[in-house]
């Protein structure tokens, strides 16, 4: 993981839901032949990270029991790392499952709650571990109901710089987090715009960032209620957009048109360079 963050390029974390209810891949890989065919599809196409989830945080879901999540996640970790050596992040905010999967040597934690829990701070701290902190407004289950901002954009850095201090003073080494601006938790469409435009601000904060929109609403909305499985396109055009203004991973969920499309704006421009 050292190398891949030292690298100029922008990195590719494909997701692994293990989930039944994820919005867009929900229950696909719920079988283990299922999960060692995407693992290894992953691998083939170009990830240079594998994020598993085992809790479903899309709006209006509903939170599963640590033991539950742990009987999902633990043994997706075990197979990717019988079969990769890509490094591994852990989608959760369980303190609990933090400490389970930190102990399997996970390379990242990638909190949507950004460490605010004391004992996943504690954790966290006392670990090798990247952690990418991400910024909500609200809760899952509600947090799409009337989110509102003053300034967005001043909102979500500020959040996030508190929480970098924070981490800071717990112990965490500057080189080992990331930061993510959130897209979809508790933010309407206007939000989720005035973030994108504003991502080569949100880098001056002075951390790699990690974003987070494959075949999210936020596109199907700007394309005339598009349906989820329709928005392969769109989502590799975010992805080509984000790393323009100096994004370093992209979380998608189609990692070889990804791949594709970062290696020939590589070719075409070199702009992918600039990271």
């Amino acid at each position: 993981m050292d190398t891949l963050l030292n690298q100029q390029q922008p990195l590719i974390m494909g997701v692994l839901n293990v989930t039944p209810d994820s919005f867009s891949d929900g229950g696909r890989y719920t079988s283990k032949d299922l999960l060692v065919s995407r693992i290894q599809s992953m691998v083939n196409d170009g990830a240079d990270i594998i994020d598993i989830g085992g809790e479903s945080t899309r709006p209006g879901s509903v939170s599963v029991t640590e033991q539950m999540e742990l009987d999902r996640v633990l043994p997706a970790i075990e197979l990717v790392q019988s079969l990769t050596d890509l490094p591994i992040s852990v989608d959760t905010s369980k303190p609990g499952v933090m400490r389970q999967v930190l102990m399997r040597n996970v390379a990242m934690v990638n909190d949507i709650n950004a460490l605010q829990d004391p004992q996943a701070l504690a954790l966290v701290s006392s670990s090798c571990a990247y952690v990418c902190l991400m910024h909500k407004q609200g809760q899952p289950q509600t947090m799409q109901q009337s989110p509102a901002y003053y300034d967005v954009v001043s909102e979500v850095a500020s959040f996030l710089k508190h929480r970098v201090d924070v981490c800071l003073q717990a112990g965490i080494a500057t080189g080992r987090i990331v930061l993510d601006p959130g897209f979809g938790f508790g933010k309407q469409l206007q939000h989720n715009l005035a973030l994108f435009k504003s991502l080569s601000e949100l880098k001056k904060l002075g951390y790699p960032l990690l974003i987070g929109v494959s075949r999210k609403s936020m596109l199907g909305q700007i394309l005339d209620d598009l349906p989820v499985d329709q928005r392969l396109l769109p989502s590799v055009i975010a992805a080509i957009l984000a790393v323009e203004q100096g994004v370093k991973i992209v979380r998608v969920h189609d990692v070889k048109e990804t791949r594709q499309a970062f290696t020939l704006l590589g070719a075409l421009t070199r702009k992918l360079n600039r990271v």
